[in-house]
């Protein structure tokens, strides 16, 4: 990769050769090159700047379900735009807000307790920018965030910006089916389907079961493995055995088998590594084949 120490682009924070482990939530211990965008002309500038000189870029929200592999060849890009928590006070007649995709659901969870909005309560719990979650289609056994997505503005490779109005196809599970390589979501708009007082009561029910069964206090990059066809990939984890399984400080959570977890100073090779051997212990003692849900870069 092209040496970025020296390049300037305004609003935007080259942080170079660092220790990326701060910026997913397993923590992984990678070295490599991470810009921070402040604004919406910081990032086509940047962006324009990588297409231009053939740099492969990737864009992380809060790391949440992403494991950083292909260090050394891509800067990872993370965007930190103005997010006032004020915009999403209710308002009579109101039922969408555009917001950046910087914002943090955990913002979202707290306008739907206080204020009711009903639907939001299916991204309970998950810590995501809005982008981020929007791109894998995030959700809990509530529902998923793409029932609620109205409008998508995307920045495309070539410094254009695409307005995507979503339908019925534009989600399937766990996935988007529109965005392409390079694209990188700014905002979008989400509705609420009304105000229902038994939002605060779900969102608090969901959170309490939350807390009982899975490891919030540790490590981890959220669910490893899709669900598949009925079956939890955490029962069938449990069920063949392999709560504990793992090696020097990665090991599946005791307290949930979809859960790996990061005790020192793991890295990603050896978590990729792990994930390997788990898909082939499951198949062999379940005949089943499960997909990654986190995404390894």
């Amino acid at each position: 990769m092209e040496n970025l120490n020296n390049v300037q682009i305004r609003d935007v924070d080259f942080k170079i050769g660092i220790n990326l482990e701060r910026y997913t939530t397993i923590k992984l211990a990678e070295k490599g090159n991470i810009a921070i965008c402040f604004s919406e002309q910081g990032l086509i500038q940047l962006v324009k700047y990588c297409v231009d000189n053939n740099i492969s870029y990737h864009l992380i929200g809060w790391g949440a379900n992403q494991v950083l592999l292909n260090t050394k060849n891509t800067l990872f890009v993370k965007i930190e735009f103005p997010f006032d928590r004020n915009s999403l006070e209710y308002k009579e007649g109101v039922r969408e807000f555009n917001l950046p995709a910087s914002a943090p659901l955990i913002q979202l969870t707290s306008a739907a307790v206080k204020y009711g909005y009903k639907g939001w309560e299916v991204f309970t719990g998950i810590p995501a920018s809005l982008g981020g979650a929007i791109c894998m289609n995030a959700g809990t056994s509530l529902g998923a965030i793409g029932e609620l997505v109205k409008e998508i503005r995307i920045l495309k490779p070539d410094g254009t910006m695409k307005n995507y109005i979503c339908n019925q196809k534009s989600f399937s599970y766990r996935n988007n089916n529109f965005l392409k390589q390079g694209d990188i979501i700014i905002s979008a708009i989400i509705k609420h389907n009304g105000i229902d007082d038994s939002t605060p009561g779900i969102i608090s029910k969901y959170l309490d079961k939350r807390k009982l069964s899975q490891p919030l206090d540790t490590k981890n990059c959220g669910s490893v493995f899709k669900n598949l066809n009925g079956f939890t990939a955490g029962k069938v984890i449990d069920s063949v055995g392999l709560k504990s399984f793992g090696f020097h400080n990665l090991s599946v959570s005791q307290k949930h088998g979809n859960f790996i977890e990061n005790s020192g100073e793991a890295s990603a090779e050896e978590f990729e590594r792990l994930v390997l051997l788990l898909q082939q212990e499951i198949e062999r003692y379940s005949g089943l084949k499960f997909e990654l849900e986190v995404k390894v870069y």
